[in-house]
């Protein structure tokens, strides 16, 4: 009868443990569905932002960023900090050079990227 007993208490503290557990108040995950627009803009803007890093990369490019007296590891670093819509719109213009190679276009774009990292760089404070 005692071994009942104790038994019996050992299960009772258990089951006491496990009703507070349930009773008290927990935190549900929320699920959602995904609109296909927004996963495909997510998609969309890596893509992007890995074609503006490869252009970047290039090794003409870097020396024209050098040119105007821009670390060329800094500018990539400002155009990982740009936003998804920013990257789109500069791989977009990208997308229209001519496949020779316009050099006035090319120039005209990295004189745009330069720019752009320039704005950046005068707001954040790095730039007097």
């Amino acid at each position: 009868m005692i071994r009942i007993r104790r038994n019996g208490q050992a299960v009772f503290i258990f089951m006491a443990l496990v009703a507070l557990s349930i009773a008290l108040p927990g935190h549900y995950a929320l699920a959602a569905l995904v609109p296909t627009d927004a996963a495909a803009d997510s998609a969309g803007a890596a893509d992007a932002r890995g074609r503006v890093m490869q252009s970047l990369a290039r090794e003409d490019v870097r020396a024209a960023l050098a040119a105007q007296g821009l670390d060329p590891d800094e500018v990539q670093a400002r155009v990982a900090s740009l936003t998804d819509a920013e990257v789109q719109q500069i791989a977009g213009q990208l997308d229209q050079l001519p496949a020779g190679g316009n050099g006035w276009a090319a120039a005209v774009l990295v004189l745009v990227i330069v720019l752009l990292v320039i704005l950046i760089l005068k707001v954040s404070g790095h730039l007097r």
